[in-house]
């Protein structure tokens, strides 16, 4: 996890308790195609051992004939996950956070 802010980093790792929960998994669970741009997705998320179902849009693009790309964004708020948002020194930190996911999938063989 990276803000960019390295007090902030460090508070929220204190706080998901990254030695307890080292990893944040994703799973997709369907792809479909849209009207919109792009596909529709769905998953499950898993952070600090509580699991979650989303959906969203993602951007599938071919890098070439054996390699794909798969892009998107999403506003998750930690308060879902059982974590309340920290307090650095006089100033509140907003709940919700930013996740970019950028994944490559490669045909085996």
């Amino acid at each position: 996890l990276s803000s960019g802010n390295p007090l902030n980093d460090r508070e929220m790792k204190r706080r998901i308790d990254a030695r307890r929960h080292p990893t944040i998994a994703g799973e997709l669970t369907a792809i479909e195609d849209s009207d919109d741009p792009g596909y529709l997705v769905r998953g499950d998320l898993t952070f600090r051992g509580v699991t979650r179902s989303y959906e969203g849009r993602m951007d599938i693009v071919a890098l070439d004939a054996g390699t794909l790309r798969l892009e998107g964004e999403r506003v998750f708020d930690i308060r879902e996950f059982g974590m309340q948002p920290p307090k650095i020194l006089m100033l509140r930190v907003f709940p919700e956070v930013s996740v970019r996911v950028s994944i490559e999938a490669t045909k085996d063989g």
